[in-house]
């Protein structure tokens, strides 16, 4: 980069990225279902990307790319993970304080709401957390962050036909869970 001192260039990283994190955080978060992991993988994506900075500006639809990126960075983990000797010992955290599943409109609901949506909120975050990442991340992105099946066909570099079995029997398979569970 010409005309950049240091402070300059990671200012520069840090406006286009800072405004990013705690989208990131979310879906990572829905990704991998903890706050350890979640965190851990937008910290492997920033430090990815830090060295090839530069390019960040050349990419047309910065969300989107960065998606990709997680969801990729996301597999990549995971396939690491299972060949790992120490997964067993791993351990996922029951009460996060900062769930962002958690998170409730500014209007105050009377005690049983909260502990209704608190109950439901769990509960669905532990039947997601049974689906494989496959289906996991397909009804992440398309059912909870909106995006549209033809946007993911791009992102995720998966036809539009599995796309949509993969929908599809992901939601079966979530509502079976929750049927199972008494939730719904």
């Amino acid at each position: 980069m010409k005309d950049f001192n240091q402070d300059q260039v990671e200012t520069h990283f840090e406006k286009l990225l800072r405004p990013q994190l705690t989208w990131l955080y979310r879906i990572s978060y829905r990704f991998t279902g903890n706050k350890a992991d979640a965190e851990d993988l937008v910290q492997d994506l920033l430090v990815k990307l830090y060295p090839r900075r530069d390019e960040l500006d050349s990419v047309a639809n910065l969300r989107p790319w960065l998606v990709r990126v997680l969801y990729r960075l996301f597999l990549d983990n995971e396939r690491r993970q299972k060949r790992s000797p120490l997964r067993l010992l791993k351990r996922r955290p029951k009460d996060d304080a900062e769930d962002p599943l958690e998170q409730f409109p500014a209007s105050d609901p009377d005690p049983e709401q909260y502990t209704g949506g608190r109950i439901l909120s769990e509960r669905i975050e532990q039947a997601l957390n049974m689906l494989c990442r496959d289906h996991r991340a397909i009804i992440t992105l398309h059912d909870m962050e909106g995006y549209r099946l033809s946007e993911l066909e791009t992102l995720l570099e998966v036809p539009l036909g599995t796309l949509k079995s993969r929908l599809h029997r992901g939601r079966a398979t979530l509502r079976k869970i929750l049927e199972k569970d008494g939730t719904f």
